[in-house]
C-alpha cells in the first residue's frame, strides 16, 4: 500500500509542469514598514562583498549632520557634505523634489509590488514613484539600453536566485543617500535581495550600495516590510507651499 501511495506521489509530481515546479514566491501585494529595524539574516548579510558596512538608518530616524553610519567619504562627498544647508532642501523649487532610490527604498511609506515572470513593477507611494523590473536568467548581463537615461528609479533587471529575488539597479540620477548631506553620484550601483521570511511573513531585503565618486566603501542596509493586504497606495500629492510654512517656523 505504501509502495503504492509513493508510486502515485510521483507521478503527480512529475505531472505538474517544470515552470510550475520551480515558480518563485509570489511576493505581489502591498508591504508597509515594520517601523523596527529587526535582525539581519546572516545569509543574505553573507551575499554583499568584502568592504562594506551595515547603515542602521532604515525607517523614520535619520543620521545627524555629520554622522554617515560607517560610510567613509570621498574628498568629494566631503566637500559636498560641508557645504549642504537642509534649509536649502524646503526652498520651494526643491521641496517636492524626490530623492533616489538609494534613500527612498527605507523610508516610511508602503508600496505595492506587481509581479509576472518577465516585469516586476513596484509602485511606491513617497513621492507617487514607479519602477520597472525586466527579469531574466541568473548570469545573464545587465545591460541598459543605448541611450537610456540617468533617473531617480533608475534602470532595474532582476533574476530570482532560488527563493530570493536579486535586482541590480544603475542610470541612477545624482541625489541623497542618507538625507543629511551626503549624496551618491550618477555613477552608484544598487544590488538588493527580496525574499519571504519564513517565521514572519514579513518580506526582508538586503539594498547594497557602491560609489566610487563618493564613497571609499559600500553600504548595505537591512529592511522589513509587512504584508498589508487589502490596503492600497495613496497620491503622495506634495505640496511646495510647504516650504513656506517651514520658513515660518520659529528657530529652536
Amino acid at each position: 500500500m505504501a509502495r503504492a501511495l509513493l508510486a502515485a506521489a510521483t507521478l503527480a509530481i512529475l505531472a505538474v509542469p517544470a515552470a510550475a515546479q520551480d515558480a518563485p514566491p509570489d511576493l505581489s501585494g502591498y508591504w508597509g514598514p515594520t517601523f523596527t529595524a529587526g535582525v539581519p539574516d546572516e545569509d543574505m548579510i553573507a551575499n554583499v562583498p568584502d568592504n562594506t558596512v551595515v547603515v542602521e538608518d532604515t525607517g523614520v530616524a535619520e543620521f545627524p549632520r555629520g554622522e554617515y553610519g560607517g560610510l567613509e567619504l570621498t574628498e568629494e562627498a566631503l566637500a559636498q557634505a560641508a557645504d549642504w544647508d537642509p534649509e536649502d532642501e524646503m526652498a520651494l523649487d526643491r521641496v517636492c523634489l524626490p530623492p533616489s532610490i538609494v534613500y527612498a527604498m527605507q523610508g516610511p511609506f508602503p508600496f505595492e509590488i506587481v509581479q509576472t515572470p518577465t516585469l516586476i513593477v513596484f509602485r511606491y507611494e513617497y513621492f507617487d514613484q514607479t519602477r520597472l523590473v525586466f527579469m531574466g536568467e541568473q548570469g545573464d548581463a545587465h545591460e541598459a539600453p543605448d541611450g537610456m537615461p540617468h533617473s531617480k528609479m533608475g534602470y532595474s533587471t532582476g533574476h530570482w536566485d532560488g527563493d530570493e529575488l536579486v535586482i541590480t539597479t544603475d542610470h541612477i540620477a545624482a541625489s541623497t543617500i542618507t538625507n543629511n548631506g551626503l549624496n551618491h553620484s550618477d555613477e552608484v550601483v544598487m544590488v538588493e535581495r527580496y525574499r519571504i521570511d519564513p517565521d514572519s511573513g514579513r518580506l526582508v531585503a538586503t539594498q547594497w550600495f557602491t560609489d566610487p565618486v563618493m564613497l571609499e566603501n559600500n553600504g548595505v542596509r537591512w529592511i522589513e516590510w509587512e504584508a498589508r493586504p487589502g490596503q492600497h497606495i495613496y497620491p503622495y500629492e506634495c505640496d511646495p507651499t510647504f516650504a513656506l510654512e517651514y520658513g515660518a517656523l520659529p528657530a529652536e
